[in-house]
């Protein structure tokens, strides 16, 4: 054999060995996440599914992928946190439609007012064009990879210290919102002036008097003791609200494509699972609220349909109702 040859295949020879020995590395290093969420270990939802989340992924990567599930905004406020993903950092966070609305403004329409209305709509939703091409656009322009979305924390209501039935009951009344357009809007169609406040900061708020309600699922009041200083809940069911567990996109790129596809089959896993038990046991909280004092007012004494028309003007403030019958159409709503 000519020695122009053999230097070739020593060459290549060489060339996979030092692949070989890359992929044996990158393989044999530890990555760590650290992921935040802004509710009390004590709600079965998200901290049980977040945590079952993360012993799968260890469990499939054999150690190699490390999620720490931190609660009660732990490790900062979500805004902040949704920020340091931005940039690269090895956090996650909890969070929902209308924050990311922030950096792509069509995926906030799933966050508005009766927009997705049962778990079936949402399943619809993860395969909508318009909706996969928002949830690229985040990873691509703003650096934000969605991990998984179909986390479903539930229904929100209105709990307040009057019974609210028509959008014009909620006239004068002060409710606490996220700090989202989407959100804001949403409450302000609806009938009441929104406050935004971060989570961990409504209950001194009721107490002090700066707001005069909230909107919240079933599951948030026992955890934040908010029976204490709320007396009715209003079944408007005006959000259908979907968590959305993110990370960063860059980080996400430092995982080996196995890794990667484990992170997000796990996470949705975990949702679906974790959605389940919740609505589950939402059912069991209201006859709690009942028991320690709450009135909750009946759902045909509620108008739905008032309720549904107001929250159209969410959409139409936020330029938005185009890519609501957009989505609506594609899911079949339309």
């Amino acid at each position: 054999m000519q020695f122009s040859k053999l230097m070739a295949l020593a060459g290549a020879a060489l060339t996979a060995l030092a692949f070989s020995t890359a992929a044996q590395a990158q393989a044999a290093k530890t990555f760590e996440l650290r992921f935040n969420h802004v509710h009390s270990p004590r709600e079965v939802f998200p901290h049980k599914g977040l945590t079952a989340w993360a012993k799968a992924v260890d469990a499939r990567t054999k150690g190699a992928v490390k999620i720490t599930v931190f609660h009660s905004a732990q490790l900062g406020v979500e805004e902040d946190i949704i920020e340091q993903i931005r940039q690269g950092a090895n956090v996650g966070q909890n969070t929902d439609a209308a924050r990311l609305g922030n950096y792509v403004p069509e995926i906030a329409v799933l966050n508005g007012p009766y927009f997705a209305e049962s778990p079936a709509d949402v399943a619809k939703l993860r395969n909508a064009p318009t909706i996969k091409k928002a949830v690229e656009d985040l990873a691509s322009k703003a650096g934000i990879r969605v991990v998984s979305f179909n986390w479903l924390q539930g229904y929100r209501h209105f709990f307040t210290n009057k019974p609210i039935k028509s959008p014009a009951d909620l006239a004068g009344l002060r409710i606490r919102t996220p700090p989202a357009p989407i959100w804001q809007e949403s409450v302000r169609a609806l009938g009441a002036t929104p406050v935004a406040l971060p989570f961990g900061e409504q209950y001194p708020a009721l107490q002090q008097k700066a707001i005069d309600g909230v909107e919240l699922v079933y599951n948030n009041i026992p955890a934040g003791r908010f029976y204490e200083v709320l007396k009715y809940v209003s079944p408007t069911r005006h959000i259908l609200l979907m968590n959305f567990e993110v990370i960063s996109e860059k980080w996400f790129r430092t995982l080996p494509e196995e890794y990667q596809k484990i992170l997000l089959e796990e996470a949705d896993k975990a949702g679906e699972a974790a959605s389940k038990e919740n609505l589950e046991t939402s059912l069991k909280v209201v006859e709690d609220l009942k028991a320690k004092g709450m009135i909750i007012v009946p759902e045909s004494e509620i108008d739905i349909a008032a309720f549904r028309k107001a929250g159209d003007k969410a959409y139409e403030v936020l330029k938005i109702s185009a890519t609501k019958d957009a989505v609506l159409k594609e899911i079949g709503r339309k």
